[in-house]
């Protein structure tokens, strides 16, 4: 037995409410059982509960055994002295608050074929626990689940977002600087790609848009990919006279070259290569920030960069190899709408109060084609359609924040499978 599933019982009222009653037998009637509450203090705060014939409101505490509100020293923290009702699965001692108040105490009984469904998936090894069970779920409860999660996911990555935002003293111009950047590095180059971001304003950029020659020093000296001498690299000579230069000038400071993870990568996927089309964007766009917000929808243009003609034949300094453009494709832009423009646009639009800007970010969403990779594969298999990048994005977050860490209690799928009754084998509602 865990705490979190008495919590759930008592979240979702399932419990045998005719058994419900405190330990000296005064019938207990839940009339609110309270917001479930993460952090210090009281698991459920803002409960009613009538007991006998009196209705109190405060707190409620959940604890495998009654004893446990000692053990935890909640008998001397006056944060305690609002709870109302200890809910126990055992009642093995009384408890008192630190005002020497006894708190009452209820036992929670409920149908045990609730914790075996629960053991099923909490015991269950695959991936997705409830890969054998999820077909019970209806398409409606399937889709309106997945909605929810995509703008979870959504909110999610708005708070990383305005995180950004504090750090730069609320400009929206270096937010959106550095979290493009961010993105231009993908999964295995995200953080040295911000790193190099954040030690190299957007502001300083601009000032040498016009000059691709000095973008591409600042990025690659900032980088820390300049630091080797290539006496018979020409290109690679004049980005490391000129970055000295202007490191001397703004009194810029490298990131460590070693950050960089070029193994297991494909060539056109090399830091190299996205600094040189970062750089890329950044000469060919001014007013990055104010020309996606303003038309978010018609951003392809934005995004259509080639890396300078040096790259044609490079993939690092210094080692021509065969001749390709480095094209900043399709699948790259779609990645960096999905995880960059859209979050950028629905957390835009949040702040401002301007909700349209929020629902055409949801909406964008649902015209970008779906991604592919393992994840998604899995739930494919499992009959789970993915259709476009808003259900790509709502599996992404079901895996990772639910299956992953086997928050089943949490979720909608592993909610309505715990319901199932075992007489039927239909699910609750």
């Amino acid at each position: 037995m865990t705490e979190d599933f008495l919590h759930y019982i008592w979240q979702h009222r399932l419990y045998l409410r005719e058994e419900a009653c405190t330990a000296e037998g005064e019938p207990v009637e839940v009339e609110r059982p309270g917001m479930r509450h993460a952090n210090a203090g009281p698991d459920f705060t803002d409960a009613r509960v009538r007991i006998g014939e009196t209705l109190w409101a405060g707190c409620v505490e959940i604890h495998l055994c009654s004893s446990d509100w000692e053990k935890h020293g909640h008998h001397n923290d006056p944060a305690y002295n609002n709870v109302i009702l200890h809910v126990v699965y055992r009642h093995d001692a009384d408890v008192y608050n630190a005002r020497r108040t006894k708190v009452p105490v209820m036992e929670l009984h409920f149908d045990s074929r609730y914790y075996e469904n629960y053991l099923q998936l909490a015991e269950n090894r695959e991936p997705i626990a409830c890969r054998d069970k999820i077909g019970a779920i209806d398409d409606f409860s399937r889709l309106t689940w997945l909605d929810r999660l995509a703008v979870e996911r959504l909110e999610q990555k708005s708070e990383a977002i305005l995180q950004t935002y504090a750090s730069t003293g609320n400009n929206w111009e270096e937010t959106l600087y550095r979290r493009l950047a961010r993105n231009f590095g993908f999964s295995l180059n995200a953080l040295p790609f911000e790193t190099l971001a954040k030690s190299l304003p957007y502001n300083i950029l601009l000032k040498h848009r016009d000059h691709p020659e000095q973008i591409e020093s600042l990025l690659f000296g900032q980088a820390g990919m300049l630091e080797d001498e290539h006496p018979e690299d020409a290109y690679y000579s004049a980005l490391r006279r000129e970055y000295f230069l202007l490191q001397k000038k703004y009194r810029l400071v490298p990131v460590e070259r070693f950050l960089w993870k070029f193994l297991r990568l494909r060539p056109v996927n090399f830091p190299t290569v996205r600094i040189a089309q970062f750089a890329g964007l950044i000469c060919r766009n001014e007013h990055l920030f104010s020309r996606i917000i303003a038309d978010p929808e018609h951003t392809e243009p934005i995004f259509a960069i080639e890396a300078s003609p040096y790259w044609d034949n490079h993939y690092v300094f210094g080692k021509e190899a065969a001749g390709r453009k480095k094209i900043f494709g399709k699948t790259a832009y779609h990645a960096v709408m999905i995880n960059t423009v859209i979050p950028f646009l629905f957390v835009y639009g949040k702040t401002r109060g301007r909700e349209d800007d929020s629902a055409r970010a949801v909406g964008l969403l649902e015209k970008l084609p779906p991604e592919k990779n393992n994840i998604l594969s899995q739930w494919e298999k499992l009959g789970i359609r993915n259709t476009s990048a808003f259900v790509s994005q709502s599996l992404l977050q079901l895996k990772n924040e639910y299956c992953s860490v086997r928050r089943c209690l949490h979720c909608a799928f592993g909610n309505a499978i715990v319901r199932k009754t075992a007489e039927n084998g239909s699910i609750d509602r």
